[in-house]
């Protein structure tokens, strides 16, 4: 087995679980440990907005947690963070771990609907909205939160059609810290280091492997409120960013621009893809395009608060194909594999995967098995500790780093009365790796326009969950003898146009 991270300064549990040692005790502590090393620091920019110190971050972030406080915020309590990107999301985020509360980060897509689900399934006791003035009150930090106390609840889509919130603990949070720092072999002493915060902060992506572990190596955090990729092209060069890490669909769309040969980037030593799957062939396009960087894929899940897996730059030319090798204090496991092929769902364990779904003791039960996390990902893992994925047990698309559930599509769809039957398939895709697909029998005597069934699912689902493409088919979809939509077949059956 190959062993390319750091391991040094890691202990196993008597729960059988590897931790690093020396880590701080909760997130709290990552920023005060930022404020008195690099008070002066640029911690934030917010392109086309202000540029703002770790002081001045902290001054104001203190002082929101004083306003959650006055609201009648207690520590434990949950908050809502319904921002988009931004300070004031950041703000938002520290101002509710100072007060010692939960916060909730909500997807800015959501409908409504959904987003309305997240706030009450969370009990959220303060809710952070557009357009309104963040709390403000005197100074308050609560700092005596424990590794297992419970820092954030990230809501991720359901198959039923209802998210479920991965309770994530401050334990979670700086593990993953550590292991983006072993992983992308980031300096620890160089506090000039920048990231392009490129995608949601509400995702895990965004906030625990960009703008905490930013954070904990008092670097500075760049974000842009709206994904422009001629802004993101500029802010490269500009702000001379350091570490780039984004989706796959926003590196291929970058390197289209007919600008991109002319904007200087070498100042970029660490770039990292991840959240959806990645043509091989992009990868080297990215290798040959931005030299300067060391190439890297991280694999994880929201219930892994974020990376689990990565594949190293030494490896990426050969393995583009590949995730790469587990985290330092991650182990993998494939449950029951094919005698042949070694493919099998694969497990993790470690101190990343979080304390299960908030308020769903059955899927939690169903889903964190022994210490272990059932990812529903069907994997392979060969002699070096190379792990490929090569299939999804869970009826999953992966559109451009959002994942989409079949059946909540399917679902939505259903309740047009033209449809009789439908199925929701993924449809490759080079920049997205995969856009939504449905394929609709008309209910009997109807006659189904494609515009029209997109605009009614416009009214039921996020705009990312919303089929681009819909085949109508004028045949019983395929079922095997349990009645089971063949997809496969479907797959090879259908025409897009």
């Amino acid at each position: 087995m190959v062993q390319p991270f750091d391991t040094s300064g890691i202990e196993v549990g008597a729960d059988g679980i590897k931790r690093y040692t020396g880590l701080a005790t909760n997130l709290v502590a990552v920023l005060q440990q930022a404020v008195d090393a690099a008070a002066g620091q640029e911690a934030l920019v917010e392109l086309g907005g202000d540029r703002v110190t770790y002081q001045q971050l902290w001054d104001r972030a203190t002082r929101v947690a004083g306003g959650l406080r006055a609201a009648g915020v207690q520590p434990g309590d949950r908050v809502a963070n319904r921002l988009p990107n931004g300070n004031d999301w950041v703000y938002a985020f520290w101002g509710t771990q100072l007060a010692g509360a939960v916060a909730v980060p909500v997807n800015t897509r959501f409908t409504e609907a959904e987003a309305s689900y997240v706030v009450e399934d969370s009990g959220a006791k303060h809710v952070f909205l557009p357009d309104t003035p963040l709390p403000d009150g005197e100074p308050l930090v609560v700092a005596d939160q424990a590794h297992q106390d419970l820092a954030a609840i990230f809501y991720t889509s359901g198959t039923t059609g209802s998210p479920k919130g991965a309770m994530t603990t401050h334990e979670n949070f700086v593990s993953n810290i550590e292991t983006c720092i072993r992983c992308l072999k980031l300096p620890r002493d160089e506090p000039d280091l920048r990231t392009l915060i490129s995608v949601p902060l509400f995702h895990v992506t965004g906030c625990n492997s960009q703008l905490l572990v930013l954070t904990a190596l008092r670097g500075t955090s760049v974000i842009m409120p709206a994904f422009d990729v001629k802004q993101f092209l500029r802010a490269i060069q500009d702000e001379r960013i350091s570490v780039l890490t984004t989706v796959p669909a926003i590196y291929w769309l970058a390197m289209q621009q007919p600008e991109f040969d002319s904007i200087d980037t070498s100042s970029v030593r660490a770039l990292s893809y991840g959240g959806a799957p990645i043509a091989p062939d992009l990868v080297h396009q990215i290798m040959k395009a931005i030299p300067s960087a060391r190439v890297g894929n991280g694999f994880g899940l929201t219930e892994t608060a974020s990376v689990s897996t990565y594949l190293p730059h030494e490896q990426a030319p050969d393995h583009a194909d590949s995730v790469g090798y587990a985290a330092p204090v991650v182990d993998l496991r494939v449950d029951e594999p094919d005698p042949d092929t070694g493919v099998g769902e694969l497990l993790i364990k470690g101190p990343n995967v979080v304390a299960g779904y908030w308020h769903k003791p059955e899927q939690t039960r169903d889903t964190f098995v022994d210490g272990w996390l059932r990812t529903g990902d069907l994997a392979r893992v060969d002699d070096d500790g190379l792990v490929f994925i090569v299939d999804r047990m869970k009826d999953m698309i992966n559109r451009g780093g959002e994942n989409v559930y079949c059946v909540e599509v399917e679902n939505a769809l259903n309740l047009h009365p033209g449809v009789g039957e439908v199925a929701v398939i993924g449809v490759p895709d080079t920049m997205m790796g995969e856009k939504v697909g449905a394929v609709i029998v008309p209910a009997e005597g109807a006659t189904i326009d494609p515009a029209e069934v997109k605009a009614f699912a416009r009214e039921h689902l996020a705009d990312f969950k919303v089929p681009q493409f819909v085949a109508v088919r004028t045949e019983p979809l395929p079922r095997n003898a349990g009645g089971k939509v063949l997809k496969p077949v479907l797959r090879k059956e259908t025409s897009w146009a």
